[in-house]
């Protein structure tokens, strides 16, 4: 029985835990705050071809590789 009420109160515990994560939309408020600035800044400094100063031939097809940095 001991147990059992063990198991019951870290249920509730966790329900109330995952309860104030939705109703505070904690997980959007870390995604917009933390995640997306770190990934945003490490995606926006890759680097990357500009496409637009390939010579264009209408029977050849660019080779879309990036160079080792």
């Amino acid at each position: 029985m001991k147990k059992l009420f063990k198991f019951a109160g870290i249920g509730a515990i966790a329900y109330v835990a995952l309860f104030c994560v939705y109703f505070f939309d904690l997980d959007g408020k870390f995604f917009f705050y933390i995640y997306e600035p770190f990934f945003k800044n490490h995606y926006d400094n890759m680097a990357r071809r500009d496409m637009t100063q390939m010579p264009y031939d209408m029977d050849k097809y660019p080779a879309y590789k990036y160079d080792e940095v």
